[in-house]
């Protein structure tokens, strides 16, 4: 699977920190057992069903740390697996094989999880029209990985950063003075920057503010946050479709499908990358 450039560079960068966390001045141990021409086979065996996430990612380390490497996989990221998969294998030098074990591990295991509980969700609702999002709820500098893991999961990745999405959320509301104050300052700094193509998200917490929303305009998304069931419903049938509709706050696997039945065009859950459990992989060399 091809990697877009942006993905290469912050994935470069990811190897060679993780390696120099773990690895420092060397993996002593391997050193002291293995001798440095010996090379070996090795599988990375399944040991939790769900969506596996990460293949691209382990090619990548495997390679980084021996170029000469021979990687086959059995698996595609995004497939289903099961337990007692080969997910793939993997030939080289048996030092750097033992030296990127623990990172390729970290790093699958972690993905597959989030990609695992992003498809859940995902299966959820998949009848409905219902867009499930991620959020910016996700792990200090490899926020990258996850929503990859959430897109190969079949969920939606909502904004990257700060940086390419406008969201106005009760602290800014609070910090201008108000609603209106809020979506005009915002939108006089889309023209000033030049920035019109940005969405702009704003939060509501109830029908109030919601109202208020409405008599001003002037943005993309309408986001309901901590709403009742029946008071979102309500909040749905009140903006008629006039603007994009989001459900955000509390959502979980057992609530997600009620949400959607309100009718919202949206759901973020920043479940899908807070509450995903690491599944069980093992790499094994064999003999």
């Amino acid at each position: 699977m091809a990697i877009n450039t942006d993905i290469e560079i912050l994935l470069d960068d990811f190897i060679e920190r993780a390696l120099r966390e773990d690895v420092g001045d060397g993996d002593h141990t391997s050193l002291a057992c293995i001798p440095a021409d010996a090379r070996n086979r090795a599988k990375l065996l399944v040991k939790d069903p769900g969506i596996i996430a990460g293949i691209e990612v382990a090619r990548r380390i495997f390679a980084k740390v021996d170029p000469s490497t021979t990687f086959q996989p059995y698996l595609e990221d995004g497939m289903d697996m099961s337990y007692g998969d080969i997910a793939f294998e993997v030939e080289c030098n048996t030092q750097a094989l033992l030296k990127a074990e623990r990172l390729v591990l970290n790093t699958m295991q972690r993905m597959s999880g989030i990609a695992t509980l992003s498809n859940r969700f995902k299966f959820e609702v998949e009848d409905l029209p219902v867009k499930i999002l991620d959020t910016r709820k996700t792990t200090p500098l490899i926020r990258f990985l996850e929503k990859w893991a959430v897109r190969l999961g079949g969920c939606t990745n909502y904004r990257q950063g700060l940086y390419d999405w406008f969201m106005i959320k009760d602290n800014h509301i609070e910090a201008c003075g108000g609603i209106r104050q809020a979506i005009e300052r915002v939108n006089q700094y889309k023209q000033e920057k030049g920035l019109q193509n940005f969405g702009t998200t704003i939060e509501v917490r109830n029908l109030v503010e919601l109202y208020e929303v409405l008599e001003v305009g002037n943005v993309t998304r309408i986001m309901l946050d901590n709403f009742e069931l029946p008071l979102l419903q309500e909040a749905v049938e009140i903006v008629n479709k006039r603007f994009e509709t989001e459900a955000s706050g509390g959502i979980n696997i057992h609530n997600v499908r009620k949400i959607a039945l309100c009718g919202v065009d949206f759901i973020s859950a920043g479940a899908l990358t807070h509450s995903a459990t690491s599944l069980d992989l093992s790499l094994k060399i064999m003999k």
